[in-house]
């Protein structure tokens, strides 16, 4: 298992919701003896936050400014293009229906199909990218390809097996693509992730194309978006996720590392 996953994943659980606003909610209830008012005013923000971010309303306010960033491709948009490449979501491991394989996660596949659709439309190389940052045997990449050949029958003609995140996914990307003359690609992954993920990959030179997927933020509000419930509060959490990673990146990787 990969060091760096394990300490975004324990940074993220400490900064994203529920875990930040259960904490701020327990020192509000330590606070209330020494600062009653204070304290009674911490814990009633954190479970009122905590209720909004538990809605698909709620979780819209901040998933819709980042899918707005990219619209969805349009054919004239990949004029030009030299490759696709799908970055990795994530997969679920030994899955016994497939005799103990590992297997896309739902977000993975769903870029996977895209991925194809573009391919279909465009015959462009593909190139996926994932490694093993959470220990697995095989690596991401290597699972999404043989879905893509197996169950897509889209040819895969690189696979980068070794980056951990989404910064690793571009600057190893990159170079597999420069040693083959490309330099302009169209870059495949959910609405919410693709701000950051396009930003990196344009700091290691590449002319990116989005081709983003998985837009959730378009559909018509009912009542039950007003309720809370997991999936409000998953989505939330990924949303803002997002946010801070675009951040950390920005800051981090401010000078191009080509």
């Amino acid at each position: 298992m990969s060091s760096s996953w394990l300490f975004n994943a324990v940074a993220g659980a400490l900064l994203l919701p529920p875990l930040n606003l259960i904490l701020l909610c327990a020192l509000g209830l330590l606070l209330r003896p020494r600062w009653p008012r204070l304290g009674l005013g911490l814990s009633l923000l954190a479970l009122v936050v905590l209720t909004v971010c538990s809605t698909r309303f709620g979780a819209g306010l901040f998933v819709a400014p980042l899918e707005r960033q990219n619209l969805p491709l349009q054919a004239e948009d990949a004029s030009g293009a030299q490759a696709i490449v799908v970055l990795g979501g994530g997969r679920l491991t030994n899955a016994p229906e497939y005799a103990g394989q590992d297997i896309p996660s739902s977000a993975s596949l769903q870029r996977l199909r895209y991925a194809a659709n573009l391919y279909r439309s465009t015959h462009l190389p593909v190139l996926v990218t994932g490694g093993h940052p959470d220990g697995g045997k095989t690596s991401e990449a290597s699972v999404m390809a043989r879905v893509l050949q197996e169950d897509f029958s889209v040819p895969v003609r690189w696979q980068e097996q070794s980056s951990n995140n989404t910064a690793e996914n571009a600057q190893l990307s990159a170079r597999m693509l420069r040693e083959a003359g490309i330099t302009r690609i169209l870059l495949v992954t959910d609405a919410i992730h693709m701000p950051r993920a396009k930003w990196i990959f344009m700091q290691t030179g590449l002319e990116v194309v989005a081709a983003p997927t998985i837009f959730v933020s378009r559909a018509h509000n009912t009542p039950a978006d007003f309720l809370p419930s997991s999936q409000g509060l998953q989505l939330s959490s990924y949303a803002l996720h997002e946010w801070l990673g675009l951040a950390w990146y920005r800051w981090r990787y401010r000078n191009p590392a080509n």
